[in-house]
């Protein structure tokens, strides 16, 4: 997910509590919960120079993100498979005074960046604001408590923070998720608050400055430009930093068992890695839709409409360790992705299952040690 959702995790679950319910039993925990251990071990290890408030240094961030080996032996998991600089930027663009948007296609781990980048640097990734097409204005700025409101008048024991406010008021790193999915008007309401750091609350006659240590990630979808484009006001107050899709087969393979790895352990699943070749198959099979061709670039092949992200991907193989584990005898076998892959493949009922008609005839068909997978595909298909 580049992981290039590039996203790699490992499946350690953390003691104590999470929110006042026993962190094993939190079906995902947060990322300063889910990987406490390791950035307590990068915080004893870092004695790099960290910005004001900063939990980690940009360098400790970094490792977090891209995994390594401490001087102590701990080791730091990948939680992103891909360019080394891409995160570098990222780190240092929350380092200065510009705020950060991650762009890509859908599946390119751009949320689960941002997650652990909030985690990393403010220890605190839930100052979410979560873009759709009806977020209102008080999501980004503040809003009212009305029973407060209507007794007492405006005063600030009414006022509801917004995680943006509450980020720029702690010195944190607040997260606006799918930014473009924003109407217009409520984006820029970000353009006060990213360029003078400031947030006017006129209705009491004052402001909220942002202390240092704050910025804010924001995430948007290639795939949704021209819904409620940025204007260039606001995209002028974001360093842009761009999540590619996995370069190639063997790194997104390896970004798939490692996700589907954690995910099967929370959820009491068969390893990811007992099926390793049905993996493969459904990572190789993705990138040729994608690519509109063969892996050895000798059959050119329609595309369909969807995205078939290595997020997807990783739903694809999940569900069916899920099958296996439920209605099999454990192991990962064709019949158990073949569903998966068609409802991933045919959105559009009508041109998408041509387009996979043509894939399963033409490719799988003649592919050698095949067989089993195009037999499930028909199946399904049929």
């Amino acid at each position: 997910m580049t992981m290039s959702e590039t996203s790699v995790t490992t499946a350690e679950t953390v003691g104590g509590t999470v929110g006042g319910t026993a962190a094993a039993e939190v079906l995902r925990p947060h990322a300063e919960d889910a990987f406490a251990d390791e950035l307590a071990a990068l915080a004893a290890a870092d004695d790099r120079p960290r910005p004001p408030r900063w939990r980690l240094s940009p360098w400790a961030v970094a490792t977090y993100l891209l995994g390594g080996t401490l001087p102590d032996g701990t080791v730091i998991t990948p939680k992103y498979v891909g360019p080394r600089r891409i995160i570098e930027v990222a780190v240092t663009t929350l380092a200065t005074d510009r705020a950060l948007l991650l762009l890509g296609v859908p599946g390119t781990a751009k949320t689960w960046v941002s997650e652990h980048l909030a985690a990393a640097v403010s220890g605190d990734s839930t100052l979410l604001v979560q873009g759709t097409a009806g977020t209102p204005e008080e999501a980004i700025r503040y809003g009212w408590n009305y029973a407060r409101l209507l007794a007492h008048g405006p005063s600030r024991d009414a006022l509801v923070s917004s995680p943006v406010m509450r980020a720029m008021a702690e010195g944190m790193t607040a997260r606006v998720e799918e930014l473009t999915r924003i109407p217009a008007d409520v984006q820029d309401s970000l353009i006060t608050i990213l360029s003078e750091k400031t947030l006017p609350v006129p209705e009491l006659g004052q402001e909220i400055q942002a202390v240092r240590g704050f910025n804010v990630i924001a995430t948007a979808n290639d795939r949704d430009r021209g819904i409620n484009d940025l204007s260039s006001a606001l995209r002028r107050r974001f360093n842009t930093v761009v999540l590619p899709l996995p370069a190639t087969a063997e790194a997104e393979v390896d970004i798939v068992s490692r996700r589907v790895d954690q995910i099967g352990r929370s959820l009491d699943l068969p390893g990811g890695l007992e099926g390793i070749a049905e993996i493969r198959r459904v990572v190789t099979v993705f990138r040729e839709l994608r690519d509109g061709v063969t892996a050895d670039g000798r059959t050119k092949i329609k595309s369909p409409s969807g995205t078939l992200s290595t997020a997807e991907a990783i739903s694809v193989v999940t569900n069916g360790l899920a099958l296996a584990a439920h209605f099999g005898d454990g192991v990962l076998r064709p019949g158990d992705v073949a569903s998966g892959i068609l409802g991933a493949v045919v959105r559009d009922p009508a041109a998408d299952r041509v387009i996979w008609q043509e894939y399963v005839e033409t490719v799988v068909r003649e592919r050698d040690g095949w067989k089993d997978f195009y037999r499930a595909c028909r199946e399904v298909g049929a």
